[in-house]
């Protein structure tokens, strides 16, 4: 429909090929480069988060991951399409045939925490080399000891603009009530909540495009930790787990190989196989409506402060 709209002969095209499907077979040079079998069959593939659904189980409806790397990704599966008019999350055709998946994206998820360690964490970091663990480790423990609201401190996470769900490069990041009775502590938690904050805003977008997500996978260095994820499992009001395998993009291309070959029928009948959780998180009753409360806060600051934001960065 768009070729013929755009005046483009079809046959120029390469054939489009489902993410399962077989593709080729390993020819004899690329045999000789990589030590494969040559005539082995090679599949389409995926990219890096339609992978990581695969390898984490997100191929049914109600089902999604959490991703907090340097950015955040809230990423759920649809058996059907359904497109944000305003432009702040991306469809597009999912690695199981025949589906689709909604993605939003935030700029400064698990870049907040760093920018954070590594300008206020020179203590923590000293003593996690002695203890010999992680300074995140030490950093979670802190901030655990912290009530939620972090004693009425909120933190935007917008140190590179924002995408998900402002789509504004002038956003920026900021606390919002710092106050002389604030230590370093209720600053850390801050930090965490306003990333967390900024997903369910992922989440939000989701539901109002009637993908209602039951079951969140958690992925990405800041899905380790148990107070992050925790923090999710009561904004989003459904339990969040972590996958048994830790490569999910990986694992998520081995199972397509593995469909492509005929060892599985579909791409769910794998994972239903092969994709196992290892830790699962509730929401805590009690702590939903609080974290309710100041959510609903959080997202009155930037509509408030938006053209401010515009004319300093302008400046």
């Amino acid at each position: 429909e768009i070729c013929d709209k755009l005046g483009i002969d079809m046959s120029m095209l390469a054939k489009v090929y489902e993410s399962c499907e077989v593709t080729g077979t390993i020819t004899e040079k690329a045999a000789e480069l990589t030590g494969l079998k040559a005539g082995t069959i090679v599949v389409g593939g995926a990219g890096d988060n339609a992978a990581a659904a695969v390898g984490t189980g997100v191929v049914a409806d109600g089902r999604a991951f959490t991703t907090i790397g340097t950015s955040g990704v809230v990423f759920a599966h649809t058996s059907k399409v359904s497109i944000d008019p305003k432009g702040r999350v991306h469809t597009c055709c999912a690695a199981v045939p025949g589906a689709w998946h909604i993605m939003g994206v935030t700029q400064g998820a698990g870049l907040s925490l760093k920018w954070f360690r590594d300008n206020f964490c020179a203590p923590e970091k000293e003593t996690a080399k002695y203890m010999g663990v992680d300074e995140y480790y030490l950093m979670d423990k802190e901030a655990e000891t912290v009530p939620i609201g972090a004693n009425r401190l909120l933190y935007l996470p917008y140190l590179m603009g924002e995408r998900t769900p402002h789509l504004d490069p002038n956003a920026r990041g900021m606390f919002f009530g710092l106050s002389a009775m604030h230590t370093k502590k209720e600053m850390l938690r801050a930090v965490m909540e306003g990333v967390a904050y900024s997903l369910r805003d992922c989440v939000e977008i989701c539901r109002e495009m009637d993908i209602n997500v039951s079951d969140m996978m958690a992925c990405g260095g800041g899905g380790s930790s148990p107070l992050w994820r925790q923090m999710l499992a009561d904004l989003y009001a459904c339990p969040v787990k972590t996958a048994s395998s830790k490569e999910g993009p990986a694992l998520g291309v081995a199972i397509l190989a593995l469909v492509g070959a005929g060892v599985y029928s579909s791409v769910p009948e794998a994972c239903d196989a092969i994709c196992g959780v290892d830790k699962v998180q509730k929401p805590v009753s009690e702590n939903v409506p609080v974290y309710e409360k100041f959510f609903r806060l959080y997202d009155k600051i930037y509509p408030a402060v938006r053209e401010q934001m515009k004319e300093l960065a302008e400046m």
